[in-house]
């Protein structure tokens, strides 16, 4: 494995360890900003051994221990809680390369739910919350943040430098609210839990489609929470989202890991188990007795394509209607581009175009890939094969990711040569 290589696998590597690194270390410093720190320290020294003594077989362990170890010597540094290093120092299993069964901490899954609690704390506000959140469960970087956000990518790195301030400076604790406290924090923690699937299930950057690891421990956390929670139908109304999209992974990409659409996936290959459980968990929402949440009704959404056997018995005319009920609960440009597509999906493209067209002129939306794929699909529909395939390509010069750029490229291709999906 050539050096170019190594930094691509290192690099993969971190964004699946980060997080449980970031969550274990603040477990043990009670700092998040220094937590963070002491995880890119280790990152850094793995950057510099890993290419000439290659990747160890445990790699998240080895960064775990490393990064431990660069917190007892910042506490014997800094002459803190010296007794609380003594402590520390006398019970933890330092790594070495020798030892192959050494795992990570046990309660590590634990600590990943406190870290989204505490970043999710009321004294920080809820742009914050989620930034700070993303930064430190995905992965994310300021700008991927900021794209997400459709925000500048320096406000975001503002709101973060902000929160890991405040959070020590309130000396936030890190641990899972109290039942009366739960509630008011609620919002916020469904909505990293759900924007950590979403990276997860459509990757906004690297070389890879979908990150399944990801999405995995946002399900799992969604399963915790319903039952920490279980009267809060928005809870179960995620949950609900995340097992029926989950359902699709092993058909979202074909043996290359080329990703395929969703008129282009194999139905077949769709977890029926998990669709299950996502409808018995939208079944639970829907019995609490409350109008549905924003969480319920793209559930309901998903549900929708879930129990279609193919795209032509999809019925569009519900999804169109359950996505006008979300643009007047959620109002947002993106639940209007997806509104777009299903509308056109029921009444024709050009129906979908025209709502498509004015979206265009919205601002915030110029660096948004998606807006000009959608507008190049429905162009390839309508037969206007050459304005689409610019849209096709102005999508692909936007995207960081890289199976999706080469997806959208191919589609300006096949406009290029009068033909349609």
């Amino acid at each position: 494995m050539n050096s170019s290589q190594t930094h691509r696998t290192i690099d993969a590597i971190w964004r699946m360890e980060s997080a449980k690194l970031i969550a274990g270390l603040t477990r043990m410093v009670r700092d998040v900003g220094l937590a963070e720190d002491l995880a890119q320290d280790a990152l850094v020294i793995a950057l510099e051994r890993w290419p000439e003594t290659g990747i160890p077989d445990n790699p998240g362990a080895w960064l775990m221990t490393t990064a431990k170890r660069r917190a007892i010597d910042f506490m014997r540094r800094s002459k803190l809680r010296d007794q609380k290093y003594v402590e520390v120092a006398r019970t933890m299993d330092l790594y070495t390369e020798d030892d192959e069964n050494l795992t990570l901490d046990g309660e590590i899954g634990d600590d990943l739910l406190r870290l989204i609690f505490m970043t999710c704390h009321p004294v920080l506000s809820q742009e914050a919350r989620v930034a700070l959140t993303l930064r430190l469960l995905c992965g994310l970087t300021t700008d991927e943040i900021a794209r997400s956000f459709l925000t500048a990518e320096s406000t975001v790195a503002q709101r973060i430098v902000r929160a890991k301030r405040t959070l020590n400076a309130e000396k936030v604790p890190f641990e899972v609210p109290t039942a009366e406290e739960l509630k008011d924090r609620m919002s916020a923690v469904l909505e990293v839990i759900y924007l950590m699937f979403n990276e997860g299930y459509s990757a906004t950057s690297g070389d890879q489609w979908v990150r399944p690891l990801l999405c995995q421990e946002a399900l799992r956390l969604g399963r915790i929470l319903a039952e920490i929670a279980p009267h809060e139908p928005e809870v179960h109304g995620l949950v609900a989202l995340m097992e029926i999209q989950a359902s699709r992974f092993s058909a979202r990409v074909n043996a290359s890991g080329e990703p395929l659409l969703l008129m282009d996936q194999n139905r077949a290959k769709w977890d029926q188990l998990l669709i299950r459980r996502g409808l018995a968990a939208l079944e639970r929402s829907r019995k609490l007795g409350q109008p549905l949440g924003p969480y319920s009704l793209q559930a309901a959404i998903s549900a929708c394509h879930a129990q279609a056997s193919s795209e032509a018995e999809t019925d569009w005319i519900r999804i169109a209607a359950l996505y006008e009920a979300l643009a007047r609960k959620a109002p947002s440009l993106i639940v209007e581009l997806n509104r777009a597509v299903a509308l056109s999906m029921a009444f024709g493209p050009a129906f979908g175009l025209q709502i498509v067209d004015e979206l265009n002129t919205e601002p915030s939306l110029k660096g948004y890939h998606l807006l000009p794929s959608v507008r190049g699909d429905l162009l390839t529909k309508l037969g206007r094969y050459d304005e689409a395939r610019a849209e096709f390509e102005r999508a692909a010069s936007m995207t960081r990711n890289t199976r999706e750029r080469e997806l959208l490229l191919q589609r300006a291709t096949e406009c290029g040569l009068g033909t349609s999906k």
